[in-house]
């Protein structure tokens, strides 16, 4: 899975598993949740661990063993979500130090990272104000 997919199949294992209890089961296995996102679910159950670690889901082992949710969609929010599977900045820099006796070298980074700064604070201001309840009913409406 790419980097820039992690947050959409979480917020689609989600809004899955909130679907699924509502239809009256109480967890979710990575394989039936794999099958709507249509990937394999080694890739879900790595993605669910994180989220896990985020306390956003967890998993019971034995009968009945799946993955339930922590707490209400209505309360939990897609930058939640994002820092729980987005591992470090959106942007980097480079590499290696550019060339420090070159203007641009010497300009760059703090130039873009100021850029990237911005843009940071605006998508997870965005990410804050949108529920996965809200995900969810737009997806709804979508059918």
């Amino acid at each position: 899975m790419s980097l820039n997919s992690r947050l959409t199949i979480a917020a689609h294992a989600l809004a899955w598993m909130e679907l699924n209890k509502r239809y009256g089961h109480e967890v979710a296995t990575s394989e039936q949740i794999a099958g709507s996102v249509n990937t394999n679910p080694v890739v879900i159950r790595r993605l669910l661990a994180e989220l896990r670690k985020a306390g956003l889901v967890e998993s019971r082992r034995g009968a009945g063993a799946g993955w339930t949710l922590t707490r209400e969609l209505e309360s939990m929010t897609l930058l939640d979500v994002y820092e729980a599977v987005q591992p470090g900045a959106l942007f980097a820099m480079h590499r290696a130090t550019p060339n420090q006796e070159c203007p641009v070298g010497f300009g760059i980074q703090p130039a873009m990272q100021s850029i990237y700064d911005g843009i940071e604070d605006t998508l997870r201001g965005e990410l804050a104000r949108t529920t996965l309840a809200d995900v969810l009913r737009s997806v709804l409406a979508a059918r």
